[in-house]
């Protein structure tokens, strides 16, 4: 019976047509249409069908239930950024196998050619509405966003980058946490990112930490809980160890919505939720306003 748990998806979806009669019929008792895979996408919360290009159009938000899927990380900075003011940075950085983990030079070569990425963070430079900014944005098809030595040296970088510039930095966290692969060292990139960060709080730089689905872990235990403004998209399941985790230590019944955004902005622990479809706009004005209030500090 175990069976039936496992079976295939179908890769296509089958429109029934309307029934005809039985002359008309060819071999088989009912006629499909096929239509290639991936040209609709399945909304995971209302399951409403929706066009890929629709989807895209929308910032991959559901404009039925507003459910915001994953995105990647050059997909934010392409939204997100002004048209070709990015400059990346660090891009050499990637990880190795500092403790030869069975399988996991493997594992890293497999992904970064099916995602076309170094590592799982983009770091680097650019403007949102005019306003310079030093950017990280992580990518959960990356091993899951995990944070290893290489993820977290990239943070570092820019961190001090935006220190020694005088820049305001946004990073933009995805993870299932630190990366298991490289044991200690991924752990010790908590530590790292924070101590970086403690500088960019020195110079009186803005640092705005933006929390997407799923945001766990250690990366959550570390700079992303940082931000002097910290928002977070819709929805985005935010926090440390698994609720499953948490229920059975605990042995206490977790309230409803636990660890979703709109929990955590209830009880302080966030500043805003703000839909993926507006976050530029809000991004601009809170950089625009840091901006001009530094200003007038240093008149």
């Amino acid at each position: 019976m175990f069976k039936d748990l496992f079976r295939s998806k179908q890769k296509y979806v089958t429109i029934r047509q309307r029934e005809v009669p039985d002359h008309a019929l060819p071999s088989t008792d009912s006629v499909k249409k096929e239509l290639p895979d991936g040209l609709w996408v399945k909304c995971e919360k209302c399951n409403q069908m929706i066009y890929h290009k629709d989807l895209v159009k929308n910032l991959k938000v559901c404009p039925k239930c507003q459910y915001h899927f994953r995105i990647g990380a050059w997909e934010r900075i392409n939204y997100l950024l002004d048209p070709g003011s990015f400059q990346e940075l660090f891009a050499n950085i990637t990880s190795c196998d500092p403790i030869n983990f069975p399988g996991y030079q493997e594992k890293l070569e497999k992904v970064r050619k099916a995602t076309d990425l170094s590592e799982g963070v983009v770091t680097g430079v650019g403007n949102i509405g005019g306003v310079p900014l030093a950017l990280g944005v992580m990518d959960f098809s990356f091993i899951g966003g995990s944070m290893g030595s290489a993820v977290g040296e990239k943070l570092v970088r820019i961190f001090e980058y935006a220190a020694e510039h005088g820049l305001p930095v946004v990073t933009f966290a995805v993870s299932g946490g630190a990366r298991m692969h490289e044991g200690i060292l991924s752990l010790m990139q908590m530590a790292a990112t924070c101590q970086a960060l403690n500088r960019v709080a020195e110079k009186g730089l803005l640092y705005i930490s933006v929390l997407t689905d799923p945001t766990t872990g250690g990366v959550f235990a570390s700079f992303a809980s940082q931000g002097d403004i910290i928002i977070a998209e819709p929805g985005a399941l935010i926090g440390f160890a698994g609720a499953r985790v948490i229920q059975q230590t605990t042995r206490e019944t977790l309230p409803p919505g636990f660890q979703r955004a709109e929990f955590l902005l209830e009880h302080g622990m966030i500043d805003m939720i703000v839909n993926r479809k507006e976050l530029r706009n809000t991004l601009a004005r809170l950089l625009r306003y840091h901006q001009r209030r530094k200003r007038v500090i240093n008149q």
